[in-house]
């Protein structure tokens, strides 16, 4: 299934019903009177965020949605029948942005969370609404009112725990590949991913916790440069980052502040988040070059460097350990001041 984290999209909510305009004409009933029913409300349309859902795929093909007119009203002061409403399926993490694409309409970030973007229009007034004892053959009756209509964006950032950054073939893929059951593409060339990953690492029964790998990051991506910052989105919510970066690379210490400065100039509070740093493939270094650009970065960074090997699997538990300790603090923080 091709991964699509964008998509533009019209829905119309239904308009209201007609009101009708009728007069009783039974045997036995003098003068009769009025007895037009009310117009239906018309249908709304209504977004559900369900969790057997993750790419917004379906939306580069049915890109219009509209409900269904309230049926009109009828004699006997009878009331149409209100339309169903149009429920709009997303997966979790999705956002309603206006056409502007600044405005947020809605956050979707709970399985079964709802929100009703257009309401549909209500029913029109039949002629025995305006019966009165002045006025006792009304021959006035309205239309229904119109539904609402507008043009939105949906955006789909992943529901992860931890965010995987760092440059083009830092080992992203591969780390992802050992610590879970993801299966990503994985070459020796620099952007093998294209689309975020979502891998889930299982330490215990009881522990666990979701890694999103998105694709790497070179400078100048928040100016568009390469694949540009457009999936950092995926990892805003995340509680915590693992930067990774390719020890056998040399200039380690350009290369995380590379990130550090992509990350600033994202500014969707990446840059705050907690950050822990892994210099990968020290299975490539002598120990000496791993010591001395561990030192560098450590220095540089003002943080620990862990030294990881995600293909000869060396440190990688001691890092998921880490980094399961800071998801667990998190989830505790969130449960004692819920938003």
């Amino acid at each position: 299934m091709k991964f699509l984290d964008q998509a533009k999209i019209y829905v119309r909510s239904g308009d209201g019903g007609d009101g009708v305009t009728a007069f009783r004409r039974e045997k036995y009933i003098e003068f009769g009177g009025p007895d037009g029913g009310n117009g239906g409300r018309g249908g709304d349309i209504i977004f559900e965020a369900v969790p057997n859902l993750n790419t917004l795929i379906d939306f580069r093909y049915t890109q219009h949605f509209r409900a269904r007119k309230g049926g009109n009203g009828a004699g006997s002061d009878r009331t149409g029948a209100a339309a169903s409403p149009v429920i709009i399926k997303v997966p979790i993490g999705t956002q309603i942005m206006d056409d502007d694409r600044v405005t947020l309409l809605a956050d979707l970030d709970e399985a079964g969370k709802r929100i009703t973007l257009c309401r549909g229009g209500d029913g029109g007034y039949g002629n025995a609404h305006f019966k009165s004892s002045t006025n006792r053959a009304p021959r006035r009756s309205d239309k229904g009112w119109p539904g609402e209509e507008r043009w939105v964006w949906l955006r789909l950032k992943l529901i992860a725990d931890v965010g995987l950054v760092g440059l083009p073939n830092a080992g992203k893929s591969t780390f992802l590949s050992v610590v879970s059951a993801a299966k990503p593409k994985i070459a020796d060339y620099p952007f093998t991913t294209l689309h975020p990953q979502l891998g889930v690492v299982r330490l215990s029964m009881t522990e666990e916790f979701v890694v999103a790998d998105i694709p790497g990051l070179i400078e100048g991506a928040h100016e568009g440069t390469g694949l540009g910052d457009r999936f950092l989105g995926h990892v805003e919510r995340c509680a915590v980052l693992l930067h990774l970066i390719d020890g056998a690379a040399g200039s380690v210490v350009d290369a995380w502040r590379t990130i550090r400065h992509e990350l600033a100039a994202y500014d969707g509070g990446l840059a705050e988040k907690p950050e822990i740093i892994a210099l990968n493939k020290m299975d490539s270094m002598t120990p000496r070059e791993a010591s001395s650009r561990r030192a560098a970065l450590e220095k540089a960074s003002g943080a620990p460097v862990v030294l990881i090997s995600a293909a000869t699997h060396q440190g990688v538990p001691e890092l998921l350990r880490m980094l399961q300790n800071q998801v667990t603090e998190n989830r505790k923080n969130a449960d004692k001041n819920p938003a």
